[in-house]
């Protein structure tokens, strides 16, 4: 890992130089700070131009606690012209990395208002055939183990007396999944908690349509684009205060927030599912930003940071 940065400068460096004969370049957007970012602000200094690093998530949450990650991507974020944090969160763990605040923006990301957007629920549950009543959640991401989908569906089991007809869908892939299945069995949650695997993305607005709660139980976060799809399609979400997280669920009205544990995430469950929500309203609070706004944001950095 401490090479891969060096190895895609190295991979891009001739195609880019081809390029940028070609069709001169003004600068190099970079997404990712290790080892994107690191390549970028490299084939920048061969060419002569200017680097924007956006920074996500996981490039800022785990990698500096690489020894060998943490000076490298110390050094693309001097050496870049400007800096991009999808979140209030990042900016302030790139500060602490000691990168002069002015230098870092905080431009959070939008939401495609033409995919998600509000479906009728019981439309979207026969088109997904979920046949039956009662509560459905619906829990979006990897099976990792920084999603805490393990976390939610124990959850599950603790809920299940007061909500008999609860489903959990679990919409992912990932390395976790026999661990979930032998949670599942030993928790006997077969009727109630459903492994989906991955789901196309135009998919997603009718999962989040169909459900009364989106869930998310993640260590760590950037800005979650599942969190604001699902408050797009008007479905609340329980999640909890990590990354951007507390930036997205700025109301009682959108969601709400639990402590990374069980017995916390039981009585969110309880609340949430108690609870009456105006999903038009939500719907309407998420869809104010477009993906065109973060464009337009974007680009009036980029102009800010040529010669």
């Amino acid at each position: 890992m401490p090479l891969h940065g060096w190895l895609v400068f190295l991979g891009c460096l001739r195609l880019a130089r081809y390029l940028h004969q070609k069709n001169r370049f003004d600068c190099i957007d970079a997404h990712f700070v290790y080892p994107d970012g690191f390549a970028a602000v490299l084939l920048g200094k061969v060419l002569g131009i200017p680097v924007v690093i956006s920074a996500r998530g996981t490039d800022i949450n785990l990698y500096p606690s690489y020894a060998l990650i943490r000076p490298q991507l110390q050094w693309a974020l001097r050496s870049a012209a400007g800096i991009i944090a999808v979140s209030a969160d990042l900016k302030r763990k790139i500060i602490a990395l000691g990168i002069p605040e002015e230098k870092v923006q905080v431009i959070s990301n939008g939401v495609d208002v033409q995919r998600f957007q509000p479906r009728d629920s019981r439309e979207a549950r026969r088109r997904l055939r979920l046949m039956g009543e009662g509560p459905i959640l619906v829990s979006v991401g990897s099976l990792i183990e920084s999603k805490g989908h393990h976390l939610l569906t124990a959850a599950v089991a603790e809920v299940l007396p007061r909500f008999r007809r609860l489903r959990l869908y679990v919409i992912g892939e990932g390395v976790y999944r026999p661990r979930l299945e032998e949670l599942i069995r030993k928790k006997h949650l077969q009727d109630n908690v459903f492994l989906m695997g991955s789901q196309p993305n135009e998919e997603l607005a009718f999962w989040f349509s169909a459900a009364d709660l989106s869930c998310l139980m993640s260590s760590r976060e950037g800005w979650p684009n599942v969190v604001t799809e699902s408050l797009a399609c008007g479905t609340p979400v329980l999640a909890t205060s990590v990354g951007g997280i507390p930036e997205i669920l700025v109301s009682a009205e959108l969601g709400a927030m639990v402590e990374r544990e069980v017995c916390s995430i039981a009585r969110g469950l309880e609340e949430s599912l108690s609870k009456h929500w105006d999903r038009e309203a939500i719907s309407s609070k998420a869809r104010a930003r477009s993906w065109n706004t973060v464009a337009e944001e974007v680009a009036t950095l980029f102009q800010s940071k040529l010669p």
